[in-house]
């Protein structure tokens, strides 16, 4: 039974150049599970937005949207269709627990007994109980976006449409609320159109997956079928690099068949192709970067520093130690309410320890207070994007941001050029900066930052709804700032970026640093707070953390095998006994033969 249609939809912003969406068609059956995917600024949250009526943005829209056959001018029960954003913090709008779960009930105007009932039932299947009397800003971020998953839920919606919901959760929070989500598709069959970025989870949960580029549809099929079909369409389109490790690692090495997609499917595939791939620990520096001297400079530091936010509260940072040395891209991981952005405010200056002490440059902090998020040599770019803002469109922002720089009008001009070409957000100088998708956004209020050509870079989630071209451009970005002797700290959830990028990760629990390594030994020791490239290859390929270092590995041991096999045409190898080239069918090992 067909839930939702969409027909011929187009849609362009007031003033904007060209549209957002263009000519979609798109059929939902009830209890379908679709996953909605593309670049940062493809139209994702616009589509979702117009079809939750009471969110529509204002502009020209043509085509039309039905739901259960009824045209979307018509309806007039707005619970039938939830909306779960990305912000967890943008759609709590109560201060008690209890409070924001009966909020929708009671604008619907239903009798206090059904309200009492329904909000009962949902905070119970939910496991809220704990927390049902608890202040909303006391929670973590898993916890405000569980809640806001289930203030939602408790309207009894028939079709529920997340944006990014997972964005801002830690690696450990966000498969917990994807299986909640999977929980309510499967057991109670609540239609799911999910937008997302990333997509090492999500993906073999979703039934189809639709993809969009530039406004439009262009490629719609079941999870196995997508990156065959992006790989016919451009070997190397963007987009395959966003898909699962098991997708991305299989599509690079070759080979036809049933594609995988999960962590297990995709070690099989390495056991079946690759069972010789156990080499000797590469002995190597981290993909040619530099590991900082102990004796190095040190940019920024943290001795024994205790905080707390209220004087009667409990301690957030417990004795935290931490040296960022002069020239290093340093990645913070840990998990929703470690303590990770405070250390970044305590940095920055915004807060001030009660104990221990704090330098930046050799220089207390303190010395650095005002409450600019630019000063000095050091910029912070929040979690936040929206709160740097604070003109009608991005350039007047970037221009008022020059202007407090005194350069000269043409130099102005110039550095505004320059950041908006390396950025790539010359398109969007004109658009006001909260009519923006999410990772638009956020490459904006980046590049403001870096208008203040800061020695110190803080970054709190700078991933967060950036597709994974953008992340690509973002640490091209960072390497080299950083060869020009910027140091930057960054905030992240995104395991594998930070496998990337960073010279150093350090994890924070419980208000101090219990690790701090490269990245390769930091990964390859975790179990949880790693990458699925590492999780696949864990007992295959010593201290392989990313894809890249996967795909090496296997092709180097494809190449010590000599004459017994080779590399296939098409980039994969072809097994010369029989037995293992009919095992190798299973998830596509077959590249060739002799």
């Amino acid at each position: 039974m067909e839930i939702l249609r969409v027909e011929n939809l187009s849609f362009r912003y007031p003033g904007a150049p060209r549209e957002a969406l263009r000519k979609i068609d798109l059929a939902v059956g009830a209890g379908e599970f679709i996953l909605l995917c593309g670049p940062s600024g493809c139209g994702k949250t616009t589509l979702l937005r117009l079809l939750k009526k009471e969110l529509s943005p204002v502009g020209e829209k043509s085509g039309e949207i039905f739901f259960e056959g009824m045209e979307q001018k018509t309806l007039s029960e707005p619970g039938d269709i939830g909306f779960v954003r990305q912000d967890p913090e943008s759609q709590i709008v109560t201060d008690k627990v209890w409070h924001e779960l009966a909020f929708g009930l009671e604008n619907m105007g239903l009798p206090q007994g059904v309200i009492r009932r329904r909000v009962g039932e949902t905070a119970s299947f939910f496991g809220l109980q704990g927390l049902f009397r608890q202040r909303t800003d006391t929670l973590s971020g898993g916890q405000k976006q569980l809640l806001n998953l289930a203030s939602v839920l408790v309207m009894q919606p028939k079709l529920l449409l997340l944006d990014e919901p997972t964005g801002q959760l830690d690696p450990i929070a966000a498969s917990e609320f994807l299986s909640t989500l999977q929980k309510l598709n499967r057991e109670l069959g609540l239609t799911v159109l999910l937008a997302e970025h990333c997509l090492e989870e999500v993906f073999p949960m979703a039934d189809r997956v639709l993809v969009l580029e530039d406004g439009a549809l262009l490629a719609e099929g079941e999870p196995r079928e997508i990156g065959p079909a992006l790989s016919e369409i451009r070997r190397d389109h963007p987009m395959l690099r966003a898909l699962p490790s098991a997708v991305r690692i299989q599509l690079s090495l070759g080979g036809e068949g049933v594609c995988p997609l999960t962590v297990r499917e995709g070690r099989d595939f390495l056991e079946r192709n690759f069972p010789d791939a156990r080499e000797e620990e590469d002995k190597e520096k981290d993909e040619g970067k530099p590991t900082p001297s102990e004796d190095g400079e040190v940019a920024a530091e943290m001795k024994n520093v205790f905080f707390r936010y209220e004087r009667d509260g409990e301690d957030v940072l417990r004795g935290l130690s931490l040296s960022v040395k002069s020239g290093e891209i340093l990645c913070l991981l840990g998990g929703n309410g470690a303590g990770k952005s405070t250390a970044l405010n305590l940095f920055a200056g915004l807060e001030r320890a009660y104990r221990g002490k704090v330098l930046v440059g050799g220089k207390p902090v303190s010395s650095y207070r005002g409450g600019s998020l630019y000063r000095g040599n050091l910029a912070l770019l929040p979690q936040n994007p929206q709160t740097v803002f604070v003109a009608s469109t991005v350039r007047g922002d970037l221009a008022e941001m020059l202007q407090t720089m005194n350069f000269t009008k043409e130099e102005e001009k110039k550095r505004l050029e320059e950041i908006s070409r390396s950025m790539g957000i010359d398109r969007l100088l004109d658009r006001h900066p909260y009519d923006l998708s999410g990772g638009e956004m956020q490459k904006c209020a980046l590049a403001k930052a870096l208008l203040s050509e800061p020695k110190l870079l803080l970054l709190d989630e700078p991933t967060k709804g950036l597709d994974a071209f953008a992340k690509e451009e973002l640490r091209a970005l960072l390497v080299s700032l950083k060869e020009k002797g910027m140091t930057a700290v960054l905030v992240t959830h995104d395991a594998a970026f930070a496998a990337e990028v960073a010279d150093r990760c350090a994890f924070l629990f419980d208000g101090e640093i219990l690790s701090v390594d490269s990245p390769r030994n930091f990964f390859s020791e975790n179990s949880f707070y790693t990458t699925a490239a590492n999780r696949m290859a864990r007992g295959i390929l010593r201290r392989a953390v990313t894809c890249e270092q996967v795909i090496s590995g296997c092709r180097r041991a494809v190449e010590k095998r000599g004459k017994s096999e080779r590399f296939s045409d098409n980039g994969g190898f072809a097994p010369q006994e029989t037995e293992e080239r009919e095992a190798s069918k299973a998830y596509g090992g077959e590249g060739g033969s002799e």
